[in-house]
């Protein structure tokens, strides 16, 4: 199990002071991320949270998962690391 969690199914309106203030009752907290969109600055609806520790990372799970936050019923997981992105120039070809 690592520390960082995924948190899905949030509100748009949620922010990382939100999230970071719900969360911090499972422990302590390294660092929260709200992803957002480039263009419009809006909440994509899902985050990131990193804990001190794993053992506070897993009781998070186990307080937050399927519980309603801001009228959003919470997904709260072991976060996966990224796929890797294939860029192409604009314009080309594959």
């Amino acid at each position: 199990m690592a520390n960082k969690l995924y948190v899905g199914n949030l509100s748009y309106d949620v922010t990382k002071e939100q999230l970071t203030e719900l969360f911090s009752k499972a422990g302590k907290i390294a660092d929260v991320v709200v992803i957002t969109d480039r263009d419009t600055g809006r909440s994509k609806g899902f985050g990131f949270v990193e804990f001190a520790s794993e053992k506070e990372a897993q009781k998070a799970i186990e307080m937050f998962n399927e519980q309603e936050f801001e009228g959003r019923k919470l997904i709260v997981s072991e976060a996966r690391p990224q796929k890797p992105r294939t860029n192409y120039p604009t314009g080309g070809t594959r």
